[in-house]
């Protein structure tokens, strides 16, 4: 099986004086405002490392959840904070590392389960494969 999506940029002027536009294919981002600005300076607007945060977050905890349905658990809740680190190396800017931050409320697990279930999704998720970056986690199970 082969699934595709796509994703697209509009870019004019400069690097830093330049401004973005990012859309989906879904349309959930339809022409969302990107720039230097919003990346480096805190400024509104999204940037790539926020989108690679987000796609992470939720395909872990896409994966999370299938991880507990294989071992007979459901979860009430997942919820997961990819916090992605951009650093300038001898390479030039790069992702160096994601830290996932997982809380999840699961009925009938044990810690030991759960931990387990989280560790095969920090490994299997898509997206966790995807990047060379150092990948990290804190996982608390909640009652």
């Amino acid at each position: 099986m082969q699934i595709n999506r796509t994703a697209s940029a509009h870019w004019t002027g400069g690097l830093k004086d330049g401004k973005g536009l990012i859309s989906t294919q879904s349309g959930a981002l339809k022409d969302y405002p990107y720039g230097f600005a919003s990346r480096f300076e805190g400024i509104a607007g999204t940037n790539p490392e926020e989108l690679i945060g987000a796609a992470h977050a939720g395909c872990f905890s896409m994966a999370l959840s299938g991880q507990l349905g294989n071992a007979g658990l459901t979860a009430d809740s997942i919820n997961t904070v990819a916090a992605v680190t951009l650093e300038k190396t001898d390479a030039g800017f790069t992702i160096t590392k994601v830290h996932l931050d997982v809380t999840a409320k699961i009925p009938g697990a044990s810690d030991e389960a759960f931990q387990t279930a989280a560790g095969n999704a920090k490994a299997g998720c898509p997206i966790s494969r995807l990047l060379k970056a150092e990948i990290t986690m804190d996982a608390k199970l909640v009652s």
